[in-house]
């Protein structure tokens, strides 16, 4: 599989940026927004924006264990909070979206955990890298060309 060449539109990304930006900063956490970021990379297998998060991650002192063990973030005991296996449920429900909606359990679990704009941020952080990881899994971008 070869990377395309499919011209990405510089105001299409710098606009998807700033939501990203702001998502984040709005949820005033930027450990979680990495994990919840890497864990919708994970699901929707873009290698490019994993790639990426990853490296924000560890330059943010994440953990190796944390990382490596995300993907089993359900099953992982207490090495993730109580507040960010909520946000980490949710993320995989808005992302999968397997009955066509959010359960109304995993809303209501991550509701506990954040207020009303810290809950629509985390929804925000989800829903832009569900956006960036369409856009590079369907350009096929290569992971190792993000540069800080």
């Amino acid at each position: 599989m070869s990377a395309r060449t499919t011209h990405l539109d510089k105001g299409f990304a710098t606009a998807l940026s700033a939501l990203s930006a702001a998502a984040k900063k709005g949820l005033g956490d930027p450990a979680l927004a990495e994990l919840v970021m890497m864990r919708g990379s994970q699901i929707n297998a873009c290698a490019f924006c994993l790639d990426m998060h990853v490296d924000i991650a560890v330059r943010n002192g994440e953990t190796a264990k944390r990382i490596a063990l995300l993907n089993a973030w359900a099953e992982a005991g207490d090495l993730y909070s109580e507040r960010e296996r909520a946000a980490l449920a949710l993320t995989e429900a808005v992302t999968v979206l397997t009955d066509g909606f959010v359960p109304d359990a995993t809303y209501e679990a991550a509701a506990k955990h954040f207020d009303e704009a810290g809950l629509a941020h985390l929804i925000g952080v989800i829903t832009v890298i569900n956006s960036w990881n369409r856009v590079m899994v369907s350009r096929r971008t290569e992971p190792g060309g993000y540069a800080p």
